[in-house]
């Protein structure tokens, strides 16, 4: 008669061995199932495809820029020909100032002459009316003196008329001449005002030239300001676009990397569903397998579950078991890109500072042992749509 306690454990490796047959059943039929497209390539196969999204995003991207960068230039072209447009312009209105300032100078060396001959044409309209005056002055005061002495001096009454005749005559050139500088004065001031007046104007045409050179010159600032920002936008365009056309590159080759590693996993999924199996007899462990075990699973199911633990320690040892990956726990762990906290430093620091907790070390002892609670899958990654598997905690077992 059995005791209880045979009894529990009896109980308790039945629905051991039921759970395994399970988990085994549900691997076979994920490889049975899926024979060339394995869970193995899916996780590869969406990277290939995340990969190929950024590349066609960083195209799409520099195609953009590519077309700023061509409006741009038709803009900058565009913008130069307005610029050479005011430069002629500037050109045109600062040669109109230079003359009319020229004009204005002559203007004033004119009006300057003007003045001149305008106070000759005064002193010697004074001058010839105080002479006038004077000889009109004695005339009258010296009259009857002056009767006598040209009749008495003269030889005969023809010689006085010729010396009364002289006197009217003197009187007449002298009257002539003061009218001739009364006109040539007034003659002279009205050229003077028509001089000022035309001064005026041309200092108007002084002002309007100014404030349109200055106003062209303005326009050809802002211009060659707008160019010269062209000229480093279309600069820095460029310098993204260098910067995309060697991403995209970079992209092409993780692609081709991804490809590669899509058609290695798929080999490798192939093999795995073909190959011998050894049992666990057959292995035998080194010294510090079972400390490097528990700080994988700490790393890598730290936050699991106690069966997700388990069933990350189980994957390490059908990799063991499988003809496929190495025949070592220290092999199949730092195999080349297979475990993520290798890569990343994670595992180095948890061994380090032996972060490993006893339940992880609990789930690498049964491991170690034998146990599987996920069959013969050899791989396990966060779930993804498309990938169907065991599904243990926040990981699906392929």
């Amino acid at each position: 008669m059995k005791k209880r306690g045979d009894r529990g454990i009896t109980t308790k490796y039945r629905k051991r061995a039921l759970f395994l047959a399970l988990a085994a059943a549900s691997c076979f039929m994920a490889l049975t199932l899926f024979p060339i497209k394995s869970f193995a390539t899916q996780t590869t196969k969406q990277q290939l495809e995340e990969a190929k999204e950024k590349k066609q995003q960083s195209q799409n991207e520099l195609d953009n820029t590519k077309d700023d960068i061509a409006e741009m230039n038709e803009e900058k072209s565009s913008l130069q020909g307005q610029l050479n447009s005011l430069n002629s312009q500037l050109s045109e209105v600062s040669n109109n100032l230079a003359e009319i300032e020229e004009q204005i100078d002559d203007k004033e060396t004119e009006i300057e002459n003007t003045l001149a001959e305008l106070e000759v044409a005064r002193n010697t309209e004074a001058d010839q009316y105080a002479s006038m005056k004077k000889r009109v002055q004695f005339i009258y005061e010296k009259q009857n003196f002056m009767l006598w002495d040209m009749v008495l001096s003269a030889g005969s009454f023809a010689d006085f008329l010729n010396q009364n005749h002289f006197i009217e005559e003197l009187s007449a050139y002298d009257k002539r001449k003061f009218e001739e500088y009364i006109e040539t004065r007034k003659l002279i001031e009205e050229k003077e005002a028509t001089l000022e007046s035309e001064m005026e104007q041309l200092e108007e045409y002084q002002v309007k030239e100014k404030a349109e050179q200055s106003r062209v010159s303005g326009l050809v600032s802002q211009t060659s300001g707008s160019i010269k920002q062209y000229a480093n936008d279309i600069s820095d365009a460029e310098a993204k676009a260098e910067e995309l056309e060697a991403q995209i590159k970079a992209q092409e080759a993780d692609i081709k990397a991804l490809e590669a590693k899509l058609a290695e996993e798929m080999r490798l999924s192939r093999l795995a569903a073909a190959s011998k199996w050894r049992d666990i007899s057959e292995v035998t462990f080194a010294e510090g397998d079972r400390y490097l075990l528990a700080n994988l699973i700490y790393c890598e199911a730290g936050s699991e579950p106690y069966e997700g633990k388990v069933a990350v320690g189980a994957v390490v040892i059908n990799r063991v078991l499988s003809s496929v990956y190495p025949d070592t726990v220290v092999g199949v762990i730092y195999q080349n890109k297979q475990f993520s906290p290798v890569a990343s430093g994670r595992l180095a620091l948890a061994l380090a500072e032996g972060r490993a907790t006893s339940s992880c070390y609990q789930a690498a002892d049964e491991a170690m042992t034998g146990y599987s609670n996920v069959g013969n899958c050899v791989y396990f990654r966060t779930p993804v749509p498309g990938l169907s598997g065991i599904n243990i905690g926040g990981h699906v077992f392929y």
